[in-house]
C-alpha cells in the first residue's frame, strides 16, 4: 500500500514511502526519501558519534550497504568542535561520508542554548546555533527517579541554504523532553507511562517522529508494551525512528510493533569484547573451542570478514592483535544491517 500523499501546504514534503504493510502485524517496508539517496526502512543505523563508527572506516560502512548513519551534534560541538567543522565542509566532509546523516542534539532549539542531561557535561557555547530550527521548547527532562518514556518531535528536514549549521546534517533531531502520566496497567502489579502531550505532537507538521527514552534496563515486557503504545498513537504516513535500540530480538519484535528506524551501539561495543553476532546468538571467540574451528562466524554471511577469515584465526587475534576487533565490527554491522 502506498502511502497518501500531503495535501499541499499541509506540511513538510512526505519523507517516507510505504510500500508494503504485513497483514498480521504492524510491521512496513518503505522508502526515506532523503538528499543523498533513498534509504529503505526498516533501518538500522550505524552509530558515528564523533564522525566515526568506532572500528570501521566509512567507505567499509557504505561498502556493507549503510546508506544513512548517525553523528552527534551534542558531541561534535564539543569535540572537535564547529570551527573545524565548517573548515572540514561540514560532517560530510569531515567523515568523508557521501551518504545519508542523522545528527541527535539536546538542544533546545527555540533558543541559542542547550538543556541536556544533568548527568552530561556543559556543551561548548558555540556548539548550538542560534539559527537551529524553531520549534517550542516543551519541558525539562522528567525526574530522573521515573523511566524517560517520552516522545519527541524528529527529523526537522530543511536544506543546508536555510538551516545553517557547521554540522549539514539533512536529518536534525531536537530533542524535545515530554511530561509524563502514571497509566493504570492492564496487568496485576504493573505499570506504565504515557506522555500527556503525545496528542499535541502527533499533530505537529513534522516529517516524522522519533520515541525515546527506551531500552534503558527496563524489562522486556514494558519495552514493548510503550513501544505498541506509542505506535498506535502516530501517523501512519511518517516514519518512527526508535531510539538507542539495537539489540537483534528488539528489532524483530519492534520492527513487527510498527518501527521503522533503529541505532545502537551495540554491534560495534560488542565486537570490542570478542563477541560475534549470528542469527542464533553469539558468539564469544575468545572461548577455547574456537582454537581450531576453522569455519567462519557463519557459513551464509557474505561480510568480508565471514569470506576471508575463520572463528580460529580471529580466536588467535584477539589474544593479541586489535585487528580481531576491527574484523568482529565488520561483521557485526553487516549483521546488523
Amino acid at each position: 500500500k502506498m502511502a497518501a500523499p500531503s495535501a499541499a501546504g499541509s506540511g513538510p514534503a512526505p519523507l517516507l514511502r510505504v510500500v508494503a504493510e504485513c497483514g498480521r502485524s504492524k510491521a512496513r517496508a518503505g522508502e526515506l526519501l532523503l538528499p543523498h539517496g533513498p534509504v529503505p526502512c526498516p533501518v538500522f543505523m550505524p552509530v558515528g558519534t564523533r564522525g566515526t563508527a568506532k572500528g570501521i572506516t566509512a567507505a567499509q560502512l557504505a561498502a556493507l550497504g549503510c546508506r544513512l548513519c548517525l553523528g552527534n551534534t551534542y558531541h561534535l560541538g564539543t569535540r572537535p568542535g564547529p570551527e573545524l567543522m565548517q573548515r572540514a565542509g561540514g560532517l560530510h566532509g569531515f567523515m568523508d561520508w557521501p551518504h545519508n546523516l542523522l545528527t541527535p542534539s539536546f538542544c533546545s532549539p527555540a533558543s541559542s542554548s542547550c538543556s541536556s542531561p544533568s548527568s552530561f557535561p556543559p556543551p561548548q557555547p558555540s556548539s548550538c546555533s542560534s539559527s537551529s530550527p524553531s520549534y517550542p521548547h516543551i519541558l525539562p527532562p522528567p525526574p530522573t527517579s521515573h523511566p524517560l518514556f517520552f516522545l519527541t518531535s524528529f527529523l526537522l528536514f530543511t536544506p543546508p541554504s536555510t538551516f545553517h549549521s557547521p554540522f549539514s546534517s539533512f536529518l536534525y533531531l531536537p530533542i524535545l523532553h515530554l511530561p509524563l502520566s502514571p497509566l493504570p496497567s492492564p496487568t496485576p502489579g504493573g505499570g506504565s507511562l504515557i506522555p500527556l502531550a503525545s496528542p499535541e505532537m502527533t499533530q505537529r507538521p513534522v516529517p516524522g517522529f522519533a520515541i525515546g527514552g527506551l531500552s534503558g534496563g527496563e524489562d522486556k515486557d514494558s519495552f514493548w508494551r510503550m513501544v505498541k503504545l506509542s505506535t498506535e498513537l502516530l501517523p501512519r504516513d511518517r516514519p518512527r525512528y526508535l531510539m538507542g535500540v539495537g539489540y537483534p530480538t528488539d528489532l524483530v519484535v519492534c520492527v513487527a510493533l510498527g518501527c521503522d528506524m533503529f541505532d545502537c551501539v551495540y554491534p560495534t561495543r560488542t565486537a570490542r569484547f570478542g563477541s560475534a553476532l549470528v542469527p542464533w546468538g553469539c558468539l564469544q571467540l575468545k572461548n577455547k573451542e574456537f582454537t581450531k574451528d576453522f569455519r567462519p562466524i557463519d557459513p551464509d554471511c557474505r561480510c568480508p570478514t565471514c569470506r576471508r577469515h575463520s572463528r580460529a584465526f580471529l580466536h588467535a587475534l584477539l589474544r593479541s592483535e586489535t585487528a580481531a576487533l576491527h574484523h568482529l565490527t565488520v561483521h557485526n554491522i553487516a549483521y546488523q544491517v
